[in-house]
């Protein structure tokens, strides 16, 4: 029998190292007001650049929220470098 337990307090940091500076500074150009006005009702997102490196760190109240978190930034850096690369 499994008995199933949802997770508490889920923490992580991703970090996601780009070509060169220029491109990661675009790209977090382009995603920190998302991450600034993301509703934050189970879950909290930061976002950081380091010179080639953009670092998210994700504070979720559960399991849920923090794939919901991590969907969202996903989703914002992807659609950022499509739209770059058609520039």
């Amino acid at each position: 029998m499994i008995i199933e337990t949802p997770l508490e307090k889920v923490t992580s940091q991703i970090v996601i190292d780009f070509e060169d500076e220029d491109q990661a500074k675009i790209i977090y150009d382009a995603i920190l007001l998302e991450f600034d006005t993301a509703p934050d009702y189970r879950s909290s997102m930061t976002l950081k650049l380091d010179k080639t490196k953009l670092i998210i760190d994700i504070d979720a109240e559960d399991s849920t929220s923090f794939r919901a978190s991590l969907n969202s930034a996903i989703k914002w850096i992807n659609l950022s470098l499509e739209i770059n690369n058609l520039l």
